[in-house]
């Protein structure tokens, strides 16, 4: 298949790379097409240059910025822990559905800022990748085929600087995977936040996060966000906030493990094991132990004693042993829950 071409005219999907907005596509068209150096001048279709006017916004973006518009089904019934884009203030927003409501809604949880917002199924799609420039995954199902199960083999070579891929590799078994990227929700849907009184789900997150129990934190801080840090409750503090002691986090000094306040929102219990894992597979959604944290990838490349990991926030891609890595589970409305797998 041919790499798709960003010719003029051509309606495309575009991410902004600031602050609040990582992780969001919005809809416009191409002005000109690629220069040499990957720049492209588009215009949005919901975006205006200033809040005061109707003037689209135009500016140059680089070309890993843009893709074009995902395939969508004419009509889809979702499905628990299901993973969606949802449509919010002019953009979609990767997130998973955590509850199918009796109205016709949906409840869609989105990881980053760990919020939760209920979506018309009109205003939600199957969140899909464009990898490569080549194709989408998981591709789009036929009419006929929406309600079997997706048979056909998922080929996506990831290209990397450890050697490329063959697209004729035929992995054992494959992994539909979201790699949530580190992106916040902007304001103005109402979202479910904690009260005063304690509901049931806080109740059991506070009885789990007493001192001395093990847990994993996660950081706000740029360029740590979506990765857990494993640490021990040391205190409970009042308003719903912990006093944490990091397991392999050290002061400056190196004198003793550094010690933090956190609320419960950045904390977790630690993940059950998923079972003896003897090899993991090519596109399968993990966890990777690097600079002392997890952080989730794809495992892109299977070498003969060692894993390439993608990282789709930082788009790199490391090597890491078997032992480094771990499947990815999300905790999710005080369960565990895995990638689906096909």
């Amino acid at each position: 298949m041919a790499d798709f071409q960003f010719k003029k005219g051509t309606k495309v999907e575009i991410s902004i790379d600031e602050e609040g907005f990582r992780g969001a596509w919005f809809s416009g068209m191409v002005i000109k097409p690629p220069t040499k150096n990957g720049k492209v001048l588009v215009e949005y279709d919901t975006l205006l240059a200033d809040e005061n006017d109707s003037i689209p916004l135009r500016e140059e973006v680089d070309l890993v910025q843009i893709r074009p518009i995902p395939p969508r089904e004419s009509s889809r019934v979702f499905n628990l822990d299901e993973e969606v884009d949802a449509y919010h203030n002019d953009g979609w927003w990767e997130g998973v559905i955590t509850q199918v409501l009796q109205n016709g809604e949906y409840s869609v949880y989105f990881r980053p800022n760990r919020e939760q917002s209920d979506f018309k199924a009109s205003d939600l799609r199957l969140h899909r990748e464009w990898v490569h420039g080549r194709k989408w995954v998981p591709p789009l199902q036929d009419e006929e085929d929406k309600l079997h199960v997706l048979a056909t083999t998922i080929q996506v070579p990831i290209r990397h600087s450890l050697g490329e891929a063959s697209e004729d590799e035929e992995p054992s078994r494959f992994l539909m995977f979201i790699i949530f990227s580190c992106s916040i929700l902007p304001t103005g849907r109402q979202v479910v936040q904690p009260t005063a009184g304690k509901n049931a789900h806080q109740q059991k997150e506070e009885k789990l996060f007493s001192p001395r129990s093990l847990v994993e934190v996660s950081s706000d801080e740029d360029g740590f966000e979506g990765a857990w840090f494993a640490a021990t409750i040391v205190e409970v503090i009042e308003g719903n906030k912990y006093l944490i002691e990091y397991k392999d986090l050290r002061t400056e000094d190196d004198t003793e493990f550094v010690r933090e306040e956190v609320d419960e929102l950045h904390i977790r219990p630690c993940p059950p094991p998923a079972g003896k894992i003897d090899r993991f597979k090519l596109y399968e959604e993990v966890d990777a132990l690097y600079n002392d944290g997890w952080w989730v990838g794809i495992i892109s490349k299977v070498h003969r004693s060692k894993y390439a990991v993608y990282f789709k926030g930082t788009n790199e891609e490391l090597e890491f042993k078997h032992g480094d890595l771990r499947l990815h589970q999300d905790w999710i409305g005080g369960k565990w829950v895995m990638a689906s797998q096909v």
